[in-house]
C-alpha cells in the first residue's frame, strides 16, 4: 500500500541518520520502513484519538526497539542522535495526520533506547 497522505508520501524518514555514516544504511532502512508502516497503519485503521493512534504508535515505538540489536550488531546504536531523529520523524507522522496534539513522549513511550 503506497502512502497517500502527500506530506508523509515525500517526507525523508531519518534523513538525519542516511547523513551521518555511523548508522548503517540497511538497518536504518529498516527503521524508514516501521515509519512507512506506520503512516500505511494511520490510513488504514484511521485512529479516531490519540488513545488509538498511541496503539499504532507503540507497536512501531517496539519494532524500533527490536533494531536496536542490527544496530549494535554493525557497530551503531541508537543514541541521543538517533533518539532524537526518529522521535521527530514519529512527530512529523502524528502531525501529517492531524494529531498536532500528540505528545511526542508518549508517542514513543514504550522506546527502550
Amino acid at each position: 500500500m503506497a502512502i497517500t497522505n502527500q506530506r508523509m508520501a515525500e517526507y525523508a524518514f531519518l534523513r538525519g541518520l542516511y547523513e551521518d555514516g555511523y548508522f548503517p544504511d540497511p538497518v536504518v532502512d529498516k527503521g524508514r520502513a516501521v515509519l512507512v508502516r506506520l503512516c500505511e497503519r494511520i490510513e488504514a485503521e484511521r485512529p479516531a484519538d490519540l488513545a488509538a493512534l498511541y496503539v499504532l504508535t507503540t507497536a512501531a515505538t517496539d519494532e524500533f526497539n527490536a533494531l536496536e540489536a542490527e544496530f549494535e550488531a554493525a557497530g551503531s546504536e541508537i543514541e541521543t542522535v538517533a533518539r532524537e531523529e526518529i522521535a521527530e520523524n514519529f512527530w512529523a507522522v502524528a502531525t501529517a495526520y492531524g494529531f498536532a496534539d500528540a505528545d511526542v513522549e508518549e508517542l514513543i513511550a514504550t522506546r527502550e533506547w
